[in-house]
């Protein structure tokens, strides 16, 4: 069974400055021009436990927005070519909620499939998550409709539960969890009885998400409902930098006469030029097209062929979009479609 302790509320602040004397650089949800954003941060003081989720997710951690693969030079007619060579940074993911915990192993899924990515699999390596279970939701929130719950303890080492007098249930879930506890024993209690699921908020499913999953092949050629879903949608790809779990990136050269660095980028199925040929042709010409992409890939080819429902019901997406497109509903309807 998972190991349980009591967490004073009062020595939340003391553990995140035994993590940061353990080495450790501590990212957490915080305050930033009128967004919560994961940053480093340096006390509690700087970290906001009451937002429902974090404007961006916590993936460039491991995955960052832009990072450099190789550097080269150019000497006459020869070519030398670098690695980007760089060392993983020791980090605690403080305060993440468990739809983006359960949002690693679905990346991980992506970049260990066939060749294992060094630049992903050393960060990830290097990272130890510290969830904490929800206390609220909003009508966005659907992770109980793709298999998450509010206090779902997959994806984090060491889980944190907010208790009626204001101490924390903690969970400790692996061997990484525990090294956490351990810079910091005096400060974990024995815990009592807790039924953890009386204080977490009521999430009702929405959807079946295996009828979903079973119905989405024969929809493909069902051109109007994804061209109806997509009307409003402007391409721009905000949901995509936005989820936790997109993992299309881009390489580009930034390069002179000298020598150039090669960078590989996020990058989304939504954008227009995502499948542009050379020859001009685009196979997903339509916004509609770039729609039902985004949902088969996630709902249908991602489970065929790596176990997972890339998504986890965290509703950034629909937060977040500029043409008020709300996955939830168009979920929703595609399961009730006939």
């Amino acid at each position: 069974m998972m190991e349980t302790r009591i967490l004073k509320k009062q020595a939340l602040g003391t553990l995140l400055e035994r993590i940061r004397g353990g080495g450790f650089r501590v990212l957490a949800p915080s305050k930033n021009d009128g967004h919560v954003v994961f940053k480093e941060v340096a006390t509690l003081a700087d970290v906001d436990c009451e937002a429902i989720q974090t404007t961006l997710s916590p993936k460039a951690a491991v995955f960052p927005r832009c990072e450099e693969l190789v550097n080269y030079t150019f000497t006459a007619k020869n070519v030398r070519i670098e690695d980007h060579e760089f060392q993983a940074t020791p980090t605690v993911l403080f305060g993440v909620r468990p739809c983006d915990a359960r949002s690693l192993a679905i990346l991980n899924s992506v970049f260990a499939w066939d060749v294992k990515d060094v630049f992903f699999q050393k960060r990830l390596e290097a990272t130890t998550v510290i969830g904490m279970s929800c206390t609220k939701a909003d009508d966005y929130c659907f992770c109980t409709s793709v298999g998450g719950s509010p206090g779902d303890t997959s994806g984090s080492d060491l889980s944190l539960t907010l208790l009626g007098c204001g101490d924390y249930l903690a969970e400790i879930v692996t061997e990484k969890g525990r090294r956490i506890v351990s810079l910091a024993e005096d400060l974990f209690g024995p815990a009592g009885k807790v039924n953890k699921e009386e204080l977490l908020p009521k999430i009702p499913a929405k959807f079946d998400v295996k009828e979903l999953t079973g119905k989405l092949p024969d929809m493909f050629t069902r051109n109007e409902i994804w061209a109806e879903q997509a009307m409003r949608c402007i391409g721009c790809s905000t949901c995509a930098f936005v989820c936790p779990c997109c993992a299309c990136f881009d390489i580009q050269d930034e390069a002179s006469r000298q020598g150039g660095t090669r960078l590989r980028c996020w990058d989304s199925c939504g954008h227009g030029q995502f499948t542009l040929h050379a020859s001009g042709h685009n196979p997903r010409h339509s916004q509609g097209d770039r729609w039902r992409q985004r949902i088969m890939h996630k709902f249908s080819y991602f489970p065929d062929r790596l176990g997972y429902i890339a998504c986890v019901g965290c509703g950034r997406c629909s937060r977040s979009c500029p043409a008020d497109m709300n996955l939830l509903e168009h979920l929703e309807s595609l399961v009730e479609a006939k």
